[in-house]
């Protein structure tokens, strides 16, 4: 599922607001926005899929409050830096718990993009080393 790029970031486009960190492993998938249903405002996810997440969280790197991970992501045209979240997961085959990471979609991207709640879109997540 991963690849790994060590040219870094090249081909940046308007919309990216920095983040030159280095090498990147790069993820690719479909998923659906979902609401997060704990607040009332309007955030808006996509979940990485369980094989992305488990090999996001074995690499060690370090990370923000709440065990977030810097990332670029892409939808469409829209290309941007922000951060990935764990959200606890059941647990797995070998009773261990596996989060899952998810993405939050802001406004700006889901009104550029054309997106709506349970839409599928294709992403990239770029994780940084």
């Amino acid at each position: 599922m991963a690849s790994t790029r060590p040219d870094g970031l090249d081909g940046l486009d308007e919309h990216d607001d920095g983040g030159r960190l280095g090498a990147l492993t790069r993820y690719e998938f479909t998923a659906e926005l979902w609401r997060w249903q704990a607040r009332t405002d309007e955030w808006v996810f996509v979940s990485l899929p369980q094989d992305a997440s488990d090999e996001i969280s074995a690499v060690p790197r370090p990370r923000a409050g709440f065990g977030a991970v810097r990332v670029t992501a892409t939808i469409g045209s829209s290309r941007w830096t922000t951060s990935i979240f764990p959200e606890p997961g059941a647990a797995g085959p070998d009773g261990a718990r596996h989060p899952r990471y998810v993405l939050p979609l802001k406004k700006a991207v889901r009104t550029r993009e054309g997106l709506e709640l349970g839409d599928e879109v294709r992403v990239a997540v770029e994780t940084h080393h």
